[in-house]
């Protein structure tokens, strides 16, 4: 293969009157000419009105604007001397390392157009510009392909009250997707943090990650450009580039992609470097930037076809220039052209080896979603890595409760189809160092010893020695696994799951609630026990509809879930075949099968297989529709369960169901004045009834009634009682949410 040619352009002041123009392309001495101050002035005022943040470039981004541009900076370039007929006479292209002033640094040479062709984009001859960072570093040594996956840090940004939300699931799915076949090792830092951001760069050795990928929204500060990134509490905070040099500490890959609008433009027309540049400066080879705002469709596009040529052990810069070929040619994206390259003077060259090459190592990661199957179907009942979306608070809280919480065990709760197992598998993708031991329904002693087989120990002995250990029923269970967790599992952190937890591991004690059964009460018992006392990194998860005390001297965490947020609905409805807002279904259809979803994932995957029966005529799908949401409710409260509940319980779900919003629990209780209403509300909650979240901003539980269970909760209340109780709800909220700003508020 060919590489593309390397091509040097300096652009430097002789005088205040007169410029140099120098061209190196490695056949003989440098070529140089003069041009007058003037005419560089002119052209950055032309470009600067016809092509910047504030000009009205990006609503004339069509193919005659742009083309007009990239020719007056093609005739700046070509000179009398015809310097780019030089560039179109390699075949195999050329990258054009521009280092020039400020101002000039930060024109749009991608736009170069060479007899009505975008250069960038060309099938022969292509021209990559890259802005030379190099300051004082010396040149860099010959780059060697690691002979493994492409490996890459993925960081993406939600900061509350953001807008807008970013698609940064589908981002991570698209690189995922893209580059399926070649394998891609994609560790994700959840927090958003630069402190996360910190420890997680830290916990590899240096040179570990080819690329650090961090999605978000850019802006400037007081003239400075900055990331916009998340506090500990998911509020906005801003980095700098420094912020983020600090936060790596030289531990830098070879690519750093700031997939962010205005990453790659430099603020005063040029006067101050681009963050782009500036992380460059700080040590990161090469960066890529946005130079204009850019929507998550063009982002992710890029992205994909990026790591998709990366992972294949393709060249950088033909990889940038075969992506921005994609979204010109393929996608038809008029931002094409906004990406911006900054690199010092390594090598654009390939970062890790071609898939079929001789010992190529095999991806690390493995995927979880194979882990969660149906016992009968055997078909994954969790959302894959490509198709989970939202609960980025709840995925944040539950992380810090398994990573840095004393507590041994975190339990997910809540009604079922809520994606609790889906949940789960996310958790353990995010924790992808610890090994996995997952059990669905019902566990006793001979299914717990089956973590043998479960779990990839590191050597064959040890395997060996934990079944022996394991299997002596003579020494009592919790003193067998703390010899497991001291001996074959003291260097292998694990994460054991209990799916389906209500599934023949609780008992029930009527209006008390649910306890363990006697066989699982000794395993957790144990396992919890054993996990504390040899102080192992080892943690456990459950997912359970009901809740349940701990077992005595064990910690236990719960974190209860709630139906989807409307924007986390949107991206659920993006991923599904039938029910996506661009789909070609009756939109009477669509709305009613959302509506009746309620926002539970589970059943919003049983509607839309529902909708894509075409033997259907409308009225039959409206019918079939309503009938699966009846099913779903009969299944999800186990057939009585709610008309098993006091009437004074039933009333008060009725009465909190008429707001359509989490709300504080004060509400609740002047909703529902009874002398029993604290009692009540435990008893709904523990059952699934009740939705309890936790308000991100003042980290109070907040409450919510399922719009599933709306058809069979609003019986319980007459029209005036109804009536009623609205007023009382829009008495309290406005208490709570604006008299007193100290109040829990819903937040999204």
């Amino acid at each position: 293969m060919n590489r593309m040619a390397v091509l040097e352009l300096e652009i430097f002041e002789q005088s205040s009157t007169y410029c140099e123009l120098r061209l190196s392309t490695g056949d003989g001495p440098p070529l140089t000419r003069g041009l007058e101050r003037g005419a560089v002035d002119e052209l950055i005022t032309l470009v600067d009105r016809d092509y910047g943040p504030h000009s009205t470039a990006q609503k004339v981004f069509g193919a005659t604007r742009l083309t007009e541009l990239g020719e007056r900076l093609a005739r700046f370039l070509d000179g009398e001397e015809r310097w780019l007929s030089r560039v179109l006479s390699r075949p195999e292209g050329a990258v054009l390392r521009i280092t020039a002033e400020e101002r000039l640094r930060h024109l749009p040479w991608e736009l170069l157009v060479q007899n009505g062709t975008f250069l960038v984009t060309a099938g022969r001859s292509p021209v990559l510009p890259v802005r030379a960072v190099a300051g004082d570093r010396p040149p860099a040594a010959p780059v060697v392909p690691a002979n493994r996956p492409l490996r890459v840090l993925f960081m993406a940004t939600s900061p509350e009250g953001v807008e807008p939300v970013l698609s940064f699931e589908a981002e991570e799915a698209a690189i995922l997707t893209a580059t399926r076949r070649t394998g891609t090792d994609l560790v994700v830092e959840e927090s958003g943090t630069l402190e996360g951001l910190r420890i997680l760069s830290r916990s590899y050795d240096n040179g570990h990650f080819d690329i650090l990928h961090l999605s978000g929204h850019a802006t400037t500060d007081g003239g400075r450009p900055v990331f916009v990134v998340e506090n500990e509490y998911g509020a906005p905070a801003t980095a700098t580039a420094e912020d983020i040099a600090e936060a790596m500490r030289g531990n830098w890959p070879r690519l750093v992609f700031l997939s962010g609008c205005l990453t790659g433009d430099a603020p005063d027309a040029g006067a101050l470097p681009s963050m782009s540049e500036s992380l460059v400066e700080a040590g990161a080879p090469a960066v890529l930037g946005w130079a204009l705002p850019v929507g998550d469709i063009t982002a992710t596009a890029f992205a994909a076809e990026l790591y998709a040529s990366l992972a294949d052990g393709r060249p950088l810069d033909e990889a940038v220039t075969d992506a921005r070929r994609h979204l010109h040619q393929k996608r038809r994206s008029p931002n094409w052209h906004l990406l911006r390259v900054f690199a010092d003077r390594a090598p654009l060259a390939p970062m890790v080896t071609p898939l079929r090459t001789p010992r190529r190592a095999r991806p690390r990661i493995r995927a979880v979603d194979q882990q969660f199957l149906d016992p009968q179907t055997q078909v994954s009942r969790v959302a894959s890595r490509t198709e989970f979306v939202g609960r980025r608070r709840v995925v944040q809280r539950c992380l810090r409760v398994l990573t840095e919480s004393v507590s041994q065990a975190l339990v997910l709760h809540g009604m079922g189809g809520l994606g609790k197992s889906s949940l789960a598998s996310r958790l353990l993708e995010r924790m992808h160092d610890h090994q996995r031991a997952v059990w669905y329904g019902r566990v006793d002693l001979t299914r717990f010893r089956e973590l043998t087989t479960k779990i990839h120990f590191d050597s064959l002995s040890q395997q060996i020695e934990a079944t022996k250990i394991l299997g002596d029923d003579q020494v009592p269970l919790a003193v067998r696994l703390r010899y497991l967790f001291d001996g074959p599992l003291a260097t292998t952190p694990c994460l054991f799951v209990f799916d389906d937890f209500e599934q023949g591991n609780l008992d029930p004690l009527g209006d008390d609630g649910h306890v363990t059964t006697a066989a699982m009460s000794e395993i957790l018992t144990a396992l919890l026990t054993a996990i504390r006392e040899s102080e192992s990194p080892s943690r456990v998860i459950i997912t359970s509809r009901y809740r349940f005390p701990a077992p005595a001297g064990t910690g236990l965490v719960t974190e209860s879930l709630e139906s989807l947020t409307d924007l986390e609905l949107e991206k659920k409805l993006a991923n599904l075949k039938n029910l996506n807002r661009e789909s070609s279904l009756d939109t009477t259809i669509r709305d009613r099968a959302i509506d009746a979803a309620a926002g539970n994932p589970r059943l919003l995957d049983w509607l839309d297989r529902i909708v894509a029966d075409r033997s259907l005529d409308v009225g039959g799908l409206l019918a079939a529709i309503e009938a699966e949401a009846d099913r779903f409710r009969e299944a999800v409260l186990a057939g009585k369960l709610l008309e098993s509940q006091p009437i004074e319980l039933r009333t008060m779900l009725a009465k909190v169901n008429v707001i359509e919003l989490p709300v504080p629990a004060a509400t609740v209780h002047a909703l529902h004045d009874h002398v029993d209403a604290a009692r009540h509300i435990d008893r709904a909650v523990q059952l699934g009834l009740l939705e309890q979240g936790t308000d991100s901003g003042t980290s109070e539980p907040r409450y919510h009634v399922s719009n599933v269970l709306r058809p069979l909760v609003r019986m319980y209340l007459t029209d005036d009682e109804y009536a009623r109780t609205c007023a009382a709800a829009a008495r309290s909220l406005f208490q709570h949410w604006v008299l007193d700003p100290a109040a829990p508020r819903v937040t999204p």
